[in-house]
């Protein structure tokens, strides 16, 4: 018999005071006991990874295995030691035992009764009920320890700064870098200056050689803003000052979105400020914070002109955001945001797509969002398509009758098969066998009425939808002529989710609204392609897009 053994401890220091040898040898002395054979290679271990994870190489390792056949049992020491999520221990548990291999704890053998069962399933709450109360603990004694001020909420010191190997968590050990402390102190200054930009500031520290806190080369104006803006140079190191909330909007529209999820600012009450080494003073970030705040408000964005599309076109190349520009001659284009990145043209990725000309995009694009508003036929058709196998009201309410008819006339042969049953005109295993045929063909014909009813009210709730449409672009159409040029912007916003631009071709991304509500502007108007790349078949939230060759420049 070929028997494995698994053990693991959730922290470091637990394995080195020999908790998992401990294990080992329990596990070990049960299966010379037993007088079965463990080899040294079917001894899996994880060495400091938490029982809340299913993802450990220890147990793929053995999970790897058993798919190979290569196991018959596999002992455990304890079911909290497999996993401390009770939906991990089943699904493990039953994943062993669908392949022919039988999981065994040593110090409480479990067998197939319901008792031992139930036992198993206690456990296996009681232990992520432990988990629960550890992970709620630690984090109250994390609190407590930040608030007075004796623990860093820093894993890895910001640039300027050094931990202490020993104690890389304890602020009283925390002490700055003389020379990356210096430069820190200078990039504060420069960017004081009078003409002084992030961009600027990350070009300069660029061209002096300077390497990046990462050791690169090339500084990035991410890097330099997160600098700037991180309160420990001023002497305070700061938690707590966010928690996760459901995300309002997208880092890309070409990208996806991911959990869906983000994070939004706390109370400045609730912050925690750990107090650290200071690099420069109080009033000099209270400086920078004010021209960071002043720069991002008046900042041109490129909103000098009138560009009907800004921030809405996407290059299908490289799937970034196109920006705008002015040629000194006064020809107005897109242009992909890859061309000239300094970033991405050092590491050799700068995108090669073409100017687009702004005039031209904006007119026929506008053109194209005209005759949707004013013919609600297209948006009609396009939630067509999107219902695949749409059936007609008729062909409905035809096979509805059908199916009603064929359930009547079930019902009418069961009563004549046990009227036929109480007279004794057929035996009893025949009359089961047939009510059991019976019975077969009235669930299929229950189960298809189920999903035409499902059809006709998708088919009503879709028809709602058409009439929200059609009242909304009935409410627009009459302005269109009159509209102001930031009217017509507010408008292409509204209704445009995304225009995407690939060499000739233009696809344009609508987004109509259809709740009672109004107009709004949602976190993620076409969701599928937020959640996943975009694909060639677009469906549900995704009204209509069209692929129309864009005109030479």
């Amino acid at each position: 018999m070929q028997v494995a053994a698994y053990a693991r401890v959730p922290a470091t220091r637990q394995a080195q005071a020999q908790g998992i040898e401990q294990q080992l040898d329990r596990l070990r002395a049960a299966a010379a006991e037993r007088g079965w054979d463990l080899e040294d290679q079917h001894v899996y271990r994880d060495d400091g990874y938490s029982g809340a994870r299913i993802g450990r190489p220890g147990l793929d390792r053995l999970r790897d295995h058993a798919a190979l056949a290569e196991l018959d049992l596999v002992l455990v020491t304890a079911p909290d030691r497999l996993a401390r999520n009770y939906v991990h221990q089943v699904l493990l548990i039953d994943e062993l035992a669908g392949r022919g291999y039988q999981v065994e704890f040593p110090g409480r053998p479990m067998s197939a009764d319901p008792h031992d069962q139930l036992l198993l399933q206690i456990r296996g709450a009681v232990a992520e009920y432990e988990r629960t109360l550890i992970a709620e603990r630690m984090r109250r004694g994390r609190q407590a320890r930040l608030r007075a001020g004796t623990l860093l909420p820093w894993t890895t010191a910001p640039f300027g700064y050094r931990l202490d190997p020993d104690r890389p968590r304890q602020a009283s050990a925390v002490r700055t870098d003389p020379a990356e402390a210096a430069l820190v102190a200078q990039m504060f200054e420069w960017y004081l200056e009078p003409q002084g930009t992030i961009y600027r500031l990350a070009r300069r520290l660029t061209d002096l050689g300077v390497p990046a806190p990462r050791g690169g080369p090339r500084w990035n104006t991410a890097s330099v803003r997160g600098i700037l803006r991180n309160p420990a140079y001023a002497g305070r190191a700061l938690t707590n000052r966010t928690q996760v909330a459901p995300a309002r909007q997208r880092k890309s529209a070409m990208l996806p979105a991911g959990p869906g999820v983000s994070h939004a600012p706390r109370p400045e009450q609730d912050w925690i400020a750990v107090p650290v080494p200071p690099v420069i003073s109080e009033q000099t970030f209270a400086q920078v914070q004010a021209k960071l705040d002043t720069n991002q408000q008046t900042a041109s964005r490129n909103t000098r002109h009138e560009y009907l599309l800004r921030a809405l076109i996407s290059c299908g190349a490289c799937r970034l955001t196109c920006g705008v520009r002015q040629t000194p001659a006064g020809y107005r284009y897109y242009q992909c945001r890859g061309r000239t990145d300094p970033l991405r043209v050092a590491q050799g990725q700068r995108c090669i797509a073409r100017y687009i000309p702004a005039g031209q995009l904006d007119e026929l694009v506008w053109a194209d969002l005209c005759a949707l508003v004013t013919d609600p036929a297209q948006v009609a058709r396009a939630l067509d398509r999107a219902q695949s196998g749409a059936w007609l009201p008729q062909e409905l309410h035809a096979r509805q009758t059908a199916i009603g008819q064929a359930l009547g006339q079930l019902e009418r042969q069961q009563q004549r098969l046990l009227d036929a049953y109480l007279a004794e005109i057929i035996a009893l295993a025949e009359f089961q066998r047939k009510r059991d045929e019976l019975d077969r063909r009235r669930a299929a014909l229950a189960a298809q009425q189920r999903q035409l009813d499902a059809a006709a009210a998708q088919r009503l709730e879709l028809q709602a939808v058409a009439d929200g449409i059609e009242a909304f672009c009935q409410a627009i159409r009459a302005g269109l002529a009159t509209t102001t040029f930031e009217q017509l912007r507010q408008l292409a916003e509204l209704l445009i989710d995304r225009v995407i631009v690939t060499d000739g071709q233009v696809e344009i991304r609508y987004v109509l609204p259809t709740s009672p509500s109004g107009p709004h502007r949602p976190f993620c108007q076409l969701r599928k392609d937020h959640l996943y790349f975009p694909s060639g078949d677009r469906d549900g939230y995704q009204l209509r897009q069209r692929d129309r060759a864009r005109a030479p420049a």
